[in-house]
């Protein structure tokens, strides 16, 4: 039962970290689109670990061209 109650705490500590960043970074200052809305939902699980030293960075395949 404790322990539910510790990683239910964790968690939300974890997603009010999240918020904070996304606030700073000013996602929630600009007009939201489908991507911005990604954006805003990626920096909120994965900003808290920017403030622990991991710099998590993601890199987009290349997209095919289309055909002619």
């Amino acid at each position: 039962m404790r322990v539910r109650i510790l990683l239910s705490a964790l968690a939300a500590l974890w997603l009010i970290i999240g918020l904070i960043a996304t606030f700073q970074r000013g996602l929630f200052d600009d007009e939201t689109s489908c991507s911005t809305l990604g954006h805003i939902v990626g920096t909120v699980f994965v900003g808290p670990l920017n403030y622990v030293g991991v710099n998590p960075t993601i890199e987009c395949p290349p997209l095919p061209q289309p055909s002619r």
